[in-house]
């Protein structure tokens, strides 16, 4: 597979065009990934736009690619959000790692009920900008066009005002409804997790009166870290996306 790395200041390109890429990016594929002329690789600028080009040369602090091949991907539609309550040991940031993986397009941190980490003051900046390398370095791995958003850290009042204006579908391992067994439609789907204890009764209450379904994966209760991941695959395939 050709190296690919992430570069938001490209907007446009063309075949047989030269173009440099510079910055700490650079940096990293000449210093690090050791490119060197002659080499395919391939940029994307996380939004959509995706080259692939031979390396012309390779400096210290920027590198030169020729343009072979250039794909515009619109974005997903409908799109998925996974809300991701705040869990300890680091299991909300490995859920974000891998519904990027899997294609989740954006990513809202949720500081529920029974969330046991919090992010407070000077952390809530911190937390944010965690994530948004997460979703960054996860998207290079898995070679994306689109870099996940990472929305700000929500309320359980911001997610009822969501639940009013999209498809909200609460992971629940009593709801009766099966998330396989869920019709797809053309509203964007907001995908929301609790934490370890789950999403708390009242919570539920409140999310659900605003128009939110439960839905269950199946008949295990799954780590924070792995159900927001699992059901992304599911609904992938419900989505037709895969």
């Amino acid at each position: 597979m050709a190296h690919f790395y992430l570069s938001e200041e490209l907007l446009s390109a063309t075949v047989g065009e030269r173009i440099t890429i510079g910055g700490a990016e650079a940096r990293h594929a000449v210093t690090v990934s050791r490119i060197a002329a002659g080499e395919s690789i391939s940029i994307g600028n996380g939004a959509g736009l995706m080259i692939s080009g031979t390396v012309v040369s390779a400096e210290h602090t920027e590198f030169v690619v020729e343009v072979s091949a250039v794909l515009d991907t619109p974005p997903a539609s409908p799109a998925i959000w996974l809300v991701q309550a705040l869990a300890k040991g680091d299991r909300d940031e490995q859920a974000v790692q891998q519904a990027t993986e899997l294609g989740v397009d954006g990513v809202i941190p949720w500081s529920a009920q029974r969330s046991i980490v919090k992010w407070e003051g000077a952390k809530v900046r911190k937390g944010h900008d965690r994530w948004s390398a997460i979703v960054r370095e996860a998207s290079k791995q898995s070679v994306r066009s689109w870099v996940p958003e990472v929305g700000d850290l929500a309320s359980l009042s911001v997610l009822v005002a969501l639940a009013k204006v999209t498809r909200m579908l609460l992971l629940e391992p009593t709801a009766t409804l099966a998330l396989s067994a869920l019709e797809p439609d053309d509203r964007d789907v907001v995908l929301v997790v609790g934490p370890e204890g789950g999403i708390s009764p009242s919570e539920l209450a409140r999310l659900e009166a605003a128009g939110a379904t439960s839905v269950r994966l199946g008949g295990t209760i799954l780590r924070t870290s792995t159900a927001g991941p699992a059901a992304v695959a599911v609904l992938n395939a419900r989505l037709g996306r895969w």
